[in-house]
């Protein structure tokens, strides 16, 4: 009986050269529409024994009473948002604790960037900011099922705020020009560009 082979190596030849590295923590983030789900599935698919960890999950877990999450901010919203980077931080310490290169996607931006750096243990940590011009975040939005510019959100105040909070850690991809995939291949060239202690 022959047993079939599962390999994806021949498909993501990326596999065989991290296959003897040793576990890692990558954060992919950026605005709304900045294409932090696409890569961050990407880049996991071709890591060797990798998990996509979705950021956003844990606020969907939260059946009722969540804090609506607007530009006015508040205090229950910044609560909240400390407790999903901190939940988020925890299961991303555990797989990697248990050999997984982690991939985190979220929107991290401004002082919490730094801070949620701070709440991972594991290292080697990446950084990635995925940064495309508004204009194209804009196209991209529009061209999506779901619209996450909603309750007085917009994509040229988020960006501009996000540029301007966000201190300059890790490795940042204008990637307006880039599909996914060319995307994700910058990435792993450019990986220990971002790296952060």
């Amino acid at each position: 009986m022959t047993t079939p082979n599962h390999s994806n190596q021949s498909s993501f030849p990326d596999r065989a050269a991290q296959a003897d590295q040793p576990p890692r923590m990558i954060v992919v983030t950026g605005v709304m529409a900045a294409g932090k789900s696409t890569v961050a599935q990407l880049l996991a698919e071709r890591l060797e024994r990798s998990v996509h960890l979705r950021g956003d999950s844990f606020r969907r877990m939260i059946v009722s009473g969540a804090a609506p999450i607007t530009p006015q901010g508040g205090g229950a919203m910044i609560s909240e948002l400390a407790l999903r980077y901190r939940i988020s931080s925890m299961v991303a310490d555990t797989y990697a604790d248990a050999g997984y290169t982690v991939v985190v996607q979220d929107i991290i931006g401004g002082p919490d960037l730094p801070a949620y750096t701070s709440l991972v243990r594991s290292r080697p940590l990446s950084v990635v900011v995925l940064a495309p011009r508004p204009e194209v975040v804009a196209r991209r939005e529009a061209g999506r099922p779901k619209s996450g510019y909603v309750d007085g959100w917009n994509v040229e105040d988020l960006d501009a705020a996000f540029r301007r909070e966000t201190p300059r850690v890790g490795l940042w991809l204008d990637t307006s020009e880039q599909t996914p995939d060319e995307t994700v291949t910058e990435i792993l060239k450019r990986l220990p560009e971002a790296d952060v202690r």
